[in-house]
């Protein structure tokens, strides 16, 4: 391999970084998306047996979902069901709208 076939390579390395750059911000956006969907559906089954267990269903929730992701929670408690939308970690703030993850659970019929 000659030398100018070498700073050709190291060219085109340098041409496909911001592709690169790219590819791994989207990956990170889609896993951060993926983990607040779980997270919102594991805080709204907790408000969920909270409601069953005459427990304060918001609280539950909220502790489910740990320290980090709270701030950016609402939990909503209609009736039965709890309703936990969660912005996810992300890079671009306008994005984080775009993949808000939104989880119900419902704690089934009430007890007479």
């Amino acid at each position: 391999m000659g030398r100018d076939s070498r700073g050709q390579a190291t060219v085109e390395t340098v041409a496909m970084l911001p592709l690169l750059v790219l590819v791994a911000l989207t990956v990170g956006q889609v896993l951060a998306a993926h983990a607040a969907a779980t997270l919102a559906a594991g805080a709204a089954e907790a408000g969920a047996v909270a409601l069953l267990q005459d427990r304060d269903p918001v609280g539950a929730a909220r502790a489910a979902l740990g320290a980090g992701a709270r701030e950016r929670a609402t939990v909503q408690v209609e009736r039965r069901t709890v309703r936990v939308r969660l912005r996810p970690r992300t890079v671009l703030p306008r994005l984080a709208d775009a993949l808000t993850a939104t989880a119900t659970a419902h704690a089934g019929p009430a007890v007479p």
